[in-house]
Order: C-alpha cells, then sequence, then structure tokens
C-alpha cells in the first residue's frame, strides 16, 4: 500500500474509537428477570412428561446393536 491511498483518520474518530474501547461489557438485560423468563426447572414440568423422559433414558441406557459402545 502507497502512502497516497493510506486515509488518516480525523481527530472525531480518534475519539470515538477510544471512548468505545473503554466500554464495559455486560448484561443484554436486567438481571431482576421476573419468573416468566426463568427456564422451567424440574418443579415446574407436568409429571406425564418427566415419566416418559425417564423411559427414554432407560431404553437408551439398555441400548444394544451396531453403533453402540461399549
Amino acid at each position: 500500500m502507497n502512502e497516497r491511498s493510506r486515509t488518516r483518520p480525523s481527530g472525531a474518530t480518534r475519539a470515538e474509537e477510544e471512548k468505545d474501547a473503554r466500554v464495559e461489557s455486560g448484561p443484554d438485560t436486567d438481571s431482576d428477570a421476573s419468573a416468566d423468563d426463568r427456564a422451567p426447572t424440574r418443579d415446574d414440568l407436568d409429571p406425564a412428561v418427566a415419566e416418559k423422559y425417564e423411559e427414554a433414558i432407560e431404553r437408551g441406557a439398555k441400548q444394544q446393536g451396531e453403533g453402540r459402545l461399549p
């Protein structure tokens, strides 16, 4: 790149870059999330769904055949 094709940032550009470099990162939302925003817990699940989940886990644990790791 030769000298003629280079550009020099203005003082305003340098000031904005300096300001941007000092910005602290943080959460996008408030830390006081309401109960509706939080992830569901085990107590929030339907018992029938939890039972089906446990059955699927047991079936997977007892799986035999090709592709099964010892």
